[in-house]
């Protein structure tokens, strides 16, 4: 090969693993803030607040506090991925993209209480989902 070909390899190599990185840093603070917002959701409704309201005869109409407890777990869950993820733990990738599709399933049937919220906590999730399962770390 010649200096020009290898120097070209060389950036391009350069490049794919600063993308990778930002991509794998991009989802685990994606992850981190679903987790919180998860956490502070489910805090919110533990306690009560009035700002949840559910229609009647909802089907999956669990009592508010085992909502809360649902997406305080959840929360919790999500930010320990997220960490995992930041540190480059190998079982961090597939543990967020397995608790960001649980943590869609729970704001799915979460939507009567609260639909504009779980819907983005439910589009936070499939980013966070797509940026961990496109990402590829590259091995020397």
């Amino acid at each position: 090969m010649t200096h020009t070909t290898e120097t070209h390899i060389e950036q391009d190599h350069t490049l794919r693993q600063g993308l990778a990185a930002g991509t794998s840093i991009g989802a685990s603070i994606l992850l981190l803030t679903v987790g919180a917002l998860s956490l502070l959701e489910g805090i919110s409704a533990v306690l009560d607040d009035e700002v949840f309201v559910a229609g009647p005869e909802y089907v999956y109409a669990f009592d508010l506090t085992t909502w809360g407890w649902i997406h305080i777990v959840l929360g919790v869950l999500l930010v320990v991925a997220g960490l995992g993820l930041v540190t480059g733990a190998g079982w961090a990738r597939v543990t967020a993209i397995v608790i960001a599709a649980v943590s869609i399933v729970g704001n799915f049937l979460w939507l009567p209480y609260f639909p504009w919220w779980s819907i983005l906590v439910i589009a936070l999730n499939v980013v966070v989902i797509w940026g961990v399962a496109t990402w590829r770390p590259l091995r020397d």
